[in-house]
């Protein structure tokens, strides 16, 4: 593990290729698993205040779902998370010609909003778990991204790399950027350290 500012990376997110792979998943991170997408707690005050703007994206199961659960809930874990439609989809998605894409993204690309998406969507697949002292940034293996790991070790591409957009926009540039120099130079630290 790696400590960059104040949060703990694993070395997985380093080593780890991964290249989404939207042509075979169709989005199935959307769909799939026992709960919403992890919420920031900023982030909830932000999907209350986009709602009306971002209504007109969303299915009509999605909006009944908000207006009855609200913008966020929290989950069986107690975690802060996007609602979910009966155990499967986020009440944020829309599909389109077979795939699932996230309406609150489909309002920013219009330009009705700023804010993209959550932030875990954005990362995924990292997540980030949260502590007092610090923050764990973690390489989470799910098997609906088989695809997505094939084609990133087809074209060499690692985690980080590939997530260093939501990462700038989480843990800014300057973190990033040390991040980036730690993976370069792995080998010389950990040769240092010993």
């Amino acid at each position: 593990m790696l400590q960059i500012g104040n949060a703990i990376v694993s070395l997985d997110v380093i080593e780890k290729k991964f290249i989404c792979d939207f042509g075979k998943c169709k989005g199935a991170c959307c769909v799939e698993g026992d709960s919403g997408a992890p919420l920031d707690e900023d982030e909830k005050a932000i999907l209350e205040e986009i709602y009306p703007d971002i209504k007109e994206y969303l299915t009509e199961k999605g909006i009944e779902e908000i207006e009855k659960q609200g913008t966020s809930v929290i989950d069986a874990d107690g975690d802060l998370v996007t609602p979910i439609i009966n155990d499967k989809e986020c009440v944020y998605t829309v599909f389109e010609n077979g795939l699932a894409l996230c309406g609150i993204e489909k309002a920013f690309l219009d330009g009705k909003i700023t804010y993209r998406k959550p932030i875990s969507c954005s990362l995924y697949p990292i997540r980030i778990e949260k502590y007092p002292e610090f923050d764990a940034v973690n390489y989470n293996k799910w098997s609906i991204c088989g695809p997505a790991r094939e084609l990133g070790f087809k074209m060499g591409t690692p985690v980080y790399k590939f997530l260093k957009d939501p990462l700038i926009r989480k843990y800014g540039e300057d973190w990033y950027n040390e991040l980036e120099y730690a993976a370069e130079n792995l080998e010389e630290i950990y040769q240092i350290r010993r």
